[in-house]
């Protein structure tokens, strides 16, 4: 039998142990569906709105599959058109030169070395990786995965488009490499 003391010093100790990526909840809205989408994009296109936080992926015409993402934050987002260069699984990370500079007392394990994260939970690209190119060269952003769940629907990033790693799985089975996107 569970007594009082036992119960409460229990629920003292669950109260104080730190939130998890398992305790966030995603707003429904964001979560994948399809949706009604203007017939003039073609299927396996990719369009995103960074104001509205979601990305469009054109199934069929007419009809997309909507995700909800987080974006770069204010002077760091990407705008214009790109295509799917390169595709990874549990991609390696580092931040770029710029990122460095901006947030020093963050990337502290990266300064003045070549450390490159390696794939894995702890990445900030997540699971999945889908890499912007133009012109054949990478535009050092991403459509990727997160660590940080609770950033979707908001724009904090350094510029890349944040997914839920469920969803980036999802639409990475679905997207082929040279895919264009649209950021608008």
């Amino acid at each position: 039998m569970i007594r009082r003391r036992t119960f409460v010093t229990a629920g003292l100790a669950a109260a104080m142990l730190p939130a998890t990526a398992s305790a966030f909840e995603l707003a429904p809205r964001f979560a994948p569906q399809d949706v009604q989408f203007s017939p003039q994009y073609a299927p396996g296109q990719l369009l995103v709105l960074p104001r509205a936080h979601f990305l469009y992926f054109v199934t069929e015409p007419g009809v997309a599959r909507r995700y909800g993402v987080g974006v770069g934050r204010a002077g760091l987002e990407f705008t214009g058109t790109a295509n799917i260069g390169a595709k990874k699984k549990w991609p390696t990370w580092r931040p770029t030169d710029g990122m460095i500079e901006r947030e020093p007392h963050k990337y502290t394990e990266f300064i003045d070395n070549d450390y490159v994260q390696p794939g894995g939970p702890r990445n900030p690209l997540g699971s999945r990786a889908l890499y912007l190119f133009q012109n054949g060269r990478d535009t050092f952003f991403r459509i990727h995965g997160t660590t940080e769940p609770h950033t979707i629907g908001r724009s904090v990033s350094n510029g890349c488009i944040r997914m839920i790693n469920a969803h980036v799985e999802d639409l990475y089975e679905r997207v082929p490499v040279g895919a264009v996107v649209t950021v608008l």
